[in-house]
């Protein structure tokens, strides 16, 4: 992350993370926080079981669509309440890229879950820190200590028994929630490279924008009519999605990011349990093995990412002052 306050948001499994600013200051824990981050997640998993239900129906990229329209209203409400914000961008490629990463990211992701069970989609496509780890490596310089090596192969081991490839059990749709992975993993390394070069408002106005427009274009080769049924479908998946960002970004607004980011891995519960309450689908002893070992190393690969900012987050502090202190002795001295 460079520049000073880094924008932090991991893309949930359909890869529209809620996007906040980082504070420093805001490192106190407490229930209330934990609490919308669960009820956020939970409400996450009860609007993937709908957009599951229009998957039998409607192309995932239509799905897609659907959310992004509340993705874009979310972004011009916080565009709007940022008065000193300006909409231009500074990097327009980069945001760019980042928006494309996120619309892949979003629209694989759905695909999959119109062919896999939820539990199982969901799982593979928390796999974005470990990929974000790998490819912190090569793109942004970055130095991987033994602790998080060992929860990023602990996590692949743990996407490889889920997809297990070779194996009778393999099925081609699971190539769909891990490309959805490893396309918001690319999302945040361009988030990481705009830094604060660009306001959190013109980050999001940006990405909804962009990628409401390519959906969009699209449109003829994809959209189908909705029956009222299937709109009413949709209103409800809405709804749910919203009031779910809407806990997260309360709850990140009120302690610290990295904190809380490892309690977003309750999805992957909820979405077990409402996928066999409602689909009757339960993970067989491997799988659940595997979502564990995906669930807990990406958990742990985000706390450590939390702790290695907060460290980076500090030098860059202390560094000001001693740039700061040097130019007021430079202009003391004759």
């Amino acid at each position: 992350m460079r520049g000073g306050r880094p924008i932090v948001g991991w893309p949930g499994p359909d890869g529209l993370p809620p996007q906040v600013e980082a504070s420093e200051e805001k490192t106190v824990a407490s229930l209330p926080p934990i609490l919308m981050i669960s009820g956020a997640v939970l409400l996450f998993s009860i609007s993937d079981i709908f957009a599951k239900r229009l998957a039998a129906d409607l192309a995932g990229v239509q799905i897609a669509w659907l959310r992004y329209l509340l993705f874009f209203g979310l972004a011009v409400v916080v565009s709007l309440r940022d008065k000193h914000g300006s909409r231009r961008s500074s990097q327009p490629l980069l945001q760019s890229l980042r928006a494309l990463c996120l619309l892949l990211s979003a629209s694989l992701f759905l695909l999959g879950l119109g062919r896999l069970p939820v539990a199982e989609a969901t799982a593979i496509s928390f796999a974005t820190p470990a990929f974000v780890t790998l490819l912190s490596i090569p793109l942004l310089g970055e130095v991987v200590g033994r602790r998080r090596w060992t929860a990023v192969i602990l996590g692949l081991v743990g996407v490889l028994i889920v997809v297990r490839p070779g194996a009778g059990t393999f099925t081609a749709s699971a190539l769909f929630p891990l490309g959805s992975a490893l396309c918001g993993a690319m999302g945040v390394i361009v988030t990481r490279r705009i830094g604060d070069h660009d306001p959190l408002a013109t980050t999001l106005l940006w990405s909804s924008g962009l990628g409401l427009a390519a959906l969009t274009l699209g449109s003829p080769l994809w959209f189908k009519p909705m029956d009222w049924p299937a709109v009413a479908t949709a209103i409800v998946m809405g709804i749910l999605y919203a009031a779910a960002q809407m806990l997260l970004i309360l709850a990140y607004r009120r302690c610290e990011a990295s904190f809380l980011a490892p309690f977003s891995y309750a999805q992957v519960l909820f979405a077990t349990l409402l996928g066999f309450l409602v689909f009757g689908t339960l993970p067989d002893a491997v799988s659940l093995l595997s979502i564990a070992l995906v669930a807990g190393s990406g958990a742990y690969t985000l706390q450590r990412e939390g702790f290695l900012g907060r460290l980076r987050a500090r030098r860059r502090r202390l560094m000001r002052r001693v740039a700061h202190a040097s130019r007021r002795r430079a202009r003391v001295l004759p």
